[in-house]
């Protein structure tokens, strides 16, 4: 199993980006994805999370990201999506993607079977 992360990199407050996280080696569409973050010398967080493909699609976000941030799925591409707009300086962090099939807290770190090796974003003030 492999996911990729791509999409990183440095913008100004109040830019734009989007991150991409391509995975193989697992059937995409069974698994409930999610994107974390991580800044240096911070615990990985929860950001955003999507269950798996099918009727009644549920997407949940950080309460901190929440009215700026979207995430998606592609599920013929294989592919994850999180749309990252109005960007703060506290949005800088390496962005993680991962996937589980546990239905449990979202945000649980512990609960994703799969993860990416990341990609950083920077926003500068």
């Amino acid at each position: 199993v492999q996911l990729q992360e791509s999409g990183g990199g440095l913008v100004q407050a109040g830019g734009s980006l989007r991150l991409s996280c391509t995975a193989s080696g697992l059937t995409f569409r069974d698994y409930r994805m999610g994107w974390f973050r991580q800044a240096p010398g911070k615990e990985r967080e929860g950001v955003a999370y999507i269950s798996a493909s099918g009727s009644g699609i549920i997407q949940l976000y950080a309460d901190s990201v929440k009215g700026r941030f979207t995430i998606s799925r592609d599920s013929g591409k294989n592919t994850l999506y999180l749309q990252m707009n109005s960007l703060k300086p506290e949005d800088t962090a390496m962005y993680y993607c991962a996937a589980k099939t546990q239905d449990n807290n979202w945000s649980e770190v512990g609960s994703y079977m799969y993860w990416g090796q990341g990609t950083q974003v920077t926003v500068s003030s």
